[in-house]
């Protein structure tokens, strides 16, 4: 009795979705980096996307807490934080790209 799975040819499955990459097809396992690589050239945009608009939510914060000392000590904190994240982002990236050219890999 054979079951579902074996009556599947995985083979197939980049044929049938032309949008699918070789590399998130099922079969043997891929090269972790490669998936590594993929992913942080989305990470890197998503987080640049959601620091800008933290930075705009602190101003507009700072903005409506005029002059109320306790909405402008949280407007400042989540503007430093928005600032340390962005330095974070910077060296995380960095970082990728000084391990990329140590260990000869190209992460990108």
């Amino acid at each position: 009795m054979k079951t579902l799975l074996a009556q599947i040819d995985f083979g197939q499955i980049g044929n049938a979705i032309p949008g699918l990459k070789p590399m998130f097809q099922p079969g043997p396992p891929s090269n972790v980096s490669l998936v590594i690589s993929e992913l942080l050239k989305y990470v890197y945009v998503i987080a640049g996307l959601l620091l800008l608009f933290y930075l705009i939510y602190g101003g507009f914060h700072m903005m409506i807490a005029a002059n109320d000392e306790k909405g402008l000590a949280e407007a400042r904190g989540k503007i430093t934080n928005a600032i340390a994240g962005l330095v974070l982002l910077f060296v995380s990236y960095w970082l990728v790209q000084i391990v990329e050219y140590v260990f000869g890999i190209q992460i990108f």
